[in-house]
């Protein structure tokens, strides 16, 4: 082993300057190479997991990867936190676990650190303030809201009745990509609103998004006349229920593949509410319910009582009696009696009140009714119909079939001739030539792009490290293995074999052929002589 060790060393003081210099600049960047080869295969890929953060929730999410152990770094001069591509998704729900990142809006907590002597402005602003912050969380939770600004506009309050001001609120949303919202979300916004503020009217809310469109118009009368996202859905609904029908009628029949239907319905949303209110001629009594009944009767007349003119006609004798005017039957005229001698007047007065033959009735039309259908059906006429034998023809619709269909359809979509339906069935040639789907190349797909990239890296580390060892420790070994073949494994034994054979003799060389033999080899190659003498100097000779 110290043999070969020194052999190598003095294969190595063998090389020149230059070569020495090559050498030790091939064996660094080769062990270079492999540590950075090393090194770049296990950096992993970076992508952002949050940008744009403010400085408190930067540094809770900073401590909060840190206790995960998750490694990250900073990009776009430190407005965007990168971690590994597939510890994305991870930390992201995590730290939503742990409520980060909270966003700007300050909530209630901005209370908990009121100064010492704060003014009551001062405190009311706070307040504000602290309200806002909440309100904006509170939208914030709503899934296609990525993040919402709240100003209230609260009025002092006064003590004269006619200066008071109703508060007012702007609501201003960021929506996540692709993301809307109908109108039960944002009266829900708004009622939020207006219920988180005394006195607050859900009139006074406005509600904006990052375009600058105006959510909240159908609150206050100005948006367009039309069909929100639930009419629209409820339409939709209606239409694909009778595209079901007719399908499943006439799948079994024609085949799902040869037939199409398609059903547009108009409905009416008019909220319509009636009140009519009827009455019937009069019945009669017997039939009619009494509702009140009022009898009365007055008796007037003379009787035995005194009468007469008082003063000094009384005491002249009586006028001769005279007879009255009577009626045939008696009675006086004016409808008296008579009896024994005196007059009276007896009058009798009956009021009955019937019950009124009254209907009233309020009717509410309901809403979504339908108003309209019109259907269209297109059917294959000539269909590929397989025999008992596997052969296939085609057969096209008789007459009989034709009708058959029509009234089908008719039955599955309740026809009704007088609300203004209408139906329409034609029978023509499908085209079955099938549409040729062109896919993307593979060097497009995204999994292939990144199977691409990993190659690629691999490939420029084979490179570089074919590079630095065919072009830079190769010739370096070459040379090192050329001086070995040439001194180091060279011994007397082998400078004997280096001797021509015609100096040799049968009967063994004489001394001066030896001498001449010698001399001929330290001209040829000087440094063999000079490792033999090397070696009979270290006692290996």
């Amino acid at each position: 082993m110290a043999e070969q060790e020194n052999k190598t060393t003095n294969l190595f003081n063998q090389l020149t300057l230059q070569q020495k210099m090559g050498l030790g600049v091939g064996v660094v960047a080769l062990f270079t190479l492999i540590a950075g080869a090393w090194i770049w295969g296990q950096t992993p890929d970076y992508r952002v997991l949050y940008s744009n953060l403010s400085d408190r929730d930067g540094g809770a999410i900073i401590e909060s990867l840190q206790q995960m152990n998750i490694p990250y770094k900073f990009a776009e001069g430190g407005g965007a936190l990168l971690v590994a591509s597939n510890q994305v998704h991870e930390a992201r729900l995590k730290l939503a676990s742990q409520g980060l990142p909270k966003g700007g809006n300050v909530g209630f907590e901005l209370m908990e650190n009121q100064k010492f002597g704060i003014t009551q402005f001062a405190e009311q602003v706070n307040y504000q303030r602290a309200l806002e912050g909440e309100l904006a969380r509170s939208v914030e939770s709503i899934g296609a809201v990525a993040a919402a600004r709240v100003h209230l506009a609260i009025p002092k309050p006064s003590v004269f009745v006619k200066e008071q001001q109703k508060p007012s609120a702007s609501v201003v949303l960021s929506l996540q990509g692709g993301r809307l919202l109908d109108s039960a979300q944002v009266s829900a916004i708004v009622h939020l609103i207006s219920s988180s503020v005394p006195e607050m009217s859900a009139k006074n809310v406005t509600v904006v998004d990052q375009n600058g469109t105006l959510l909240s118009a159908s609150h206050d009368g100005t948006a367009n006349e039309g069909l929100d996202a639930n009419q629209l859905k409820y339409v939709q609904q209606i239409e694909q229920s009778y595209v079901k029908r007719i399908e499943i009628l006439l799948a079994p029949m024609l085949g799902a593949s040869n037939m199409r239907a398609q059903v547009s319905a108009d409905i009416d949303f008019s909220r319509t509410e009636q009140t009519s209110e009827s009455y019937k001629p009069n019945q009669p009594p017997n039939e009619s319910a009494i509702r009140s009944q009022q009898n009365s009767e007055s008796l007037n007349g003379s009787g035995l009582s005194a009468s007469g003119v008082p003063g000094a006609l009384t005491n002249q004798p009586p006028v001769p009696a005279t007879a009255p005017i009577v009626s045939n039957a008696g009675a006086p005229v004016g409808g008296g009696t008579v009896t024994n001698g005196n007059i009276s007047n007896l009058q009798k007065e009956s009021t009955v009140n019937y019950e009124v033959d009254r209907t009233i009735r309020h009717t509410i039309l309901p809403v979504g009714s339908i108003k309209r259908l019109s259907v269209a059906v297109v059917v294959n006429g000539n269909r590929r119909v397989t025999d008992a034998k596997g052969k296939s023809s085609i057969k096209p619709l008789t007459d009989a079939e034709r009708e058959q269909i029509d009234n089908l359809v008719r039955d599955a979509m309740g026809f009704d001739q007088a609300r203004g339906d209408s139906l329409n069935v034609q029978v023509t040639s499908f085209n079955e030539s099938k549409e040729i789907v062109e896919e993307s190349p593979l060097w497009k797909q995204p999994d292939n792009i990144e199977l691409g990239k990993e190659l690629l890296k691999y490939a420029l580390i084979a490179a570089i490290m074919f590079f630095v060892i065919f072009r830079i420790l190769k010739p370096a070994l070459d040379t090192l293995i050329s001086l070995n073949s040439k001194t180091g494994g060279f011994t007397a034994s082998e400078a004997s074999e280096a001797i021509p054979e015609a100096t040799y003799s049968p009967a063994g060389p004489s001394y001066e052929q030896s001498l001449q033999t010698a001399r001929q080899i330290a001209q040829q190659e000087p440094k063999i002589v000079a490792s033999v003498v090397k070696e009979w100097v270290n006692g290996n000779g």
